[in-house]
């Protein structure tokens, strides 16, 4: 159970605040409602483009990361396609720092033609080595472009294409700051020894003061329902075949998103899983497979992989793969087994909580999603699901006609 208590600013902003007196060391996570779904359709790639903005300067702070450095604090930020979410993890006296920095760059960056075509070269040369380069990178492009045909998580958050970030304006970064990066559309999280009587000063002092634009968020069109299956295939320079098949998910609120996560953990979670057992260990059809969800706060997708071994085709691969998901559609999981995946998300959820920045990014999250109290329901989520639930999403969403497939072949396998 993670203790909590929340509060909003005049301008909007909700400051929610974590007392945990087992730790020195204090954390402040900003959360904005910013990621690659809410862009233009021909203007991708910008949330994660400010994810390196946002450390190149504000208005009072042309370095962000040295006064940090000399009270003895750390950051980072990672972009998703839903949210942009920024930390500093800082010594518990120094906490004013951090107050200040976060403070300053949300009220105001400094918008400069170096700073941006810096970053802009940093982005697209990740977006290569990353996705371009490297192999399998781009294999998450291929299946959200074949998965989403009107919903933008048709696009990863890179970017759809390169030359979007390439091509960015002083004044296309600058309405894209100014529409999301505000108090109303932000949520600030400590956590650490401190208590609300001592956040309250803080919180107004620094962020009381920033305006609060009032910008309505775009209105996100709905993904059609999936009535045939779809495939991708494309050829690269890479040591070996592989196939990911994906379906459409719940959106994170929906009573059966925990449904689909033990359906993923049931198939491939560790040496005792379906996956590897039967198609790794024992058929020796793949020398690794994994299910996973993209765990999205919109419909996201559930998806299956793997990485063939030498001889297999892809049809004889696929066919593996079927075989699986056809027994978890048909068949009722023993309850032994529901339970021991169960343990291992409860074990999760618990050694998520330790940490003081997963807790104050998890508060973030769920106060977004709907109430930060939401988090404190997750393992009872995970505990009442049955053999029923499992045998009834299953059936209903992992169906052939709601496949996406990429057969994703080496160039030097045959």
């Amino acid at each position: 159970m993670v203790s909590f208590e929340k509060f909003i600013l005049d301008n909007g902003l909700c400051v929610i605040v974590n007392h945990d007196k087992t730790t020195p060391i204090i954390t402040l996570d900003v959360l904005y409602n910013v990621g690659s779904r809410y862009e233009h359709p021909e203007k991708t790639g910008f949330a994660h483009l400010f994810e390196h903005l946002m450390f190149g300067g504000s208005k009072n702070i042309p370095d962000f990361d040295k006064p940090l450095e000399m009270v003895g604090g750390d950051n980072n930020a990672f972009t998703t396609t839903d949210i942009t979410n920024y930390y500093i993890n800082v010594p518990g006296p120094n906490l004013e720092t951090a107050f200040w920095l976060e403070s300053d760059r949300m009220m105001e960056l400094a918008f400069n033609k170096k700073s941006l075509e810096t970053q802009k070269s940093v982005v697209t040369e990740e977006f290569r080595q990353r996705y371009l380069n490297q192999p399998y990178g781009d294999t998450m492009a291929l299946m959200r472009k074949m998965a989403y045909h009107k919903h933008p998580y048709q696009w990863p958050t890179i970017g759809k294409e390169i030359s979007h970030i390439e091509n960015a304006t002083m004044d296309d970064v600058k309405a894209f700051y100014h529409r999301f990066y505000n108090p109303q559309n932000a949520i600030l999280t400590i956590s650490g020894d401190i208590k609300r009587k001592e956040v309250e000063p803080l919180a107004e002092k620094w962020f009381g003061g920033i305006k609060n634009h009032h910008n309505t968020l775009p209105e996100l069109p709905a993904e059609p329902v999936q009535t045939a299956k779809r495939t991708t295939t494309v050829t690269r320079d890479i040591p070996a075949h592989a196939i990911y098949k994906g379906w459409k998910m719940s959106s994170r609120m929906h009573a059966d998103y925990h449904v689909f996560d033990l359906i993923s953990d049931i198939l491939a979670n560790g040496d005792s899983s379906r996956f590897y057992q039967h198609l790794v260990k024992e058929k020796q059809l793949f020398t690794s497979a994994d299910a996973y969800i993209t765990g999205e706060m919109d419909e996201g997708m559930l998806i299956v992989s793997g990485n063939l071994a030498a001889g297999v085709s892809p049809e004889a691969a696929e066919a593996a793969i079927d075989e699986e998901i056809a027994r978890i559609s048909q068949e009722p999981v023993a309850d032994e087994e529901l339970q021991k995946v169960k343990n291992k998300a409860e074990a999760m959820n618990e050694f998520q909580e330790i940490s003081g920045f997963n807790k104050a990014y998890l508060l973030s999250y769920f106060e977004l999603l709907r109430d930060a109290q939401e988090l404190n329901y997750e393992v009872e989520k995970y505990g009442v699901i049955t053999p029923g639930d499992i045998l009834r999403v299953a059936s209903t969403a992992l169906t052939e006609a709601k496949a996406s497939v990429l057969y994703y072949l080496s160039g030097n396998n045959t």
